[in-house]
């Protein structure tokens, strides 16, 4: 497993030409870091019956191809689209897929077999997880490759995954569940945590619009000095950990037997799980 973070987009080999199929919150937001990172928009084009309005409006001044009549195969296709319509919309893509495309799929759930047989022609496929932060170039991607992916094909997808993020490359494809629990579902733990610490502040006696911006900044200030430093996570909580004050008091609560390690432990279980039921 090899992890890379965003930087040096330029030297990155970004396909020449693209389809990107689904132009939603994350399609969206990964065509941005792609243009940002220097895709040509004339060789780039984009396939959405419900496209925003401020999806035609980046295609219009980037000169994007929006939803055109027939469009030929591109050097990556990217499916960004909801993941029960892949059924419908295989045949279309399948006609997308030149002998030499690349395949990144984010559709959560559906496996490198499963995109197989709905795209017969596709043989490099790269399947992706990516998750929310990616809309603000801060995501974490998890991926793994099919065997026919390629020095160069698994360039590309590097690059266009690094786009938004850290990316971290699996050797085994059955990692993806647990990936999914911990950083597909992830920022819904963090953003449960600014929930809960301002509803702990208001039955503390604070007013509640206070507690909800001081857990809002608490939590992610704490995030921007864990990401500004090398040091572990464990390392940083003992720094703000004094013997017998009040945070190692709190801490006493929370990591007792039963409470939130363990609480982790079973949520990243029972999402790894869900994970697994939704493949196919």
């Amino acid at each position: 497993m090899n992890a890379v973070p965003a930087g040096d987009l330029d030297a990155r080999p970004l396909p020449a030409s693209l389809i990107l199929v689904g132009a939603g919150k994350m399609g969206g937001a990964m065509l941005s870091g792609w243009l940002a990172a220097g895709l040509d928009p004339a060789r780039t084009t984009v396939i959405d019956p419900q496209t925003s309005d401020a999806m035609r409006a980046l295609c219009a001044e980037r000169g994007i191809a929006l939803n055109p009549p027939s469009a030929p195969t591109g050097d990556a296709l990217v499916l960004a689209m909801k993941p029960q319509g892949l059924d419908a919309a295989a045949p279309m893509l399948a006609s997308l897929v030149g002998e030499k495309t690349l395949v990144v799929s984010i559709l959560a759930g559906k496996t490198i077999a499963n995109l197989r047989a709905r795209l017969p022609g596709a043989r490099a496929i790269v399947r992706a997880m990516p998750n929310l932060p990616a809309s603000i170039g801060r995501g974490a991607t998890g991926a793994v490759a099919s065997a026919e992916v390629d020095a160069g094909h698994h360039a590309q997808a590097h690059a266009l995954l690094a786009s938004v993020g850290l990316v971290e490359w699996l050797d085994d494809e059955a990692l993806i569940d647990a990936l999914t629990a911990v950083s597909g579902s992830g920022p819904a733990y963090v953003f449960l945590l600014a929930e809960v610490m301002a509803q702990a502040g208001i039955a503390a006696g604070l007013p509640p619009d206070m507690a909800a911006r001081l857990a809002r900044a608490t939590v992610s200030g704490a995030a921007a000095l864990l990401d500004a430093t090398d040091r572990e996570a464990e390392l940083l909580r003992e720094d703000v950990t004094s013997p017998g004050g009040t945070t190692a008091a709190a801490l006493a609560v929370l990591m007792r037997s039963g409470a939130l390690p363990d609480l982790m432990r079973e949520a990243v279980d029972a999402g790894r799980h869900r994970a697994g039921e939704l493949s196919g």
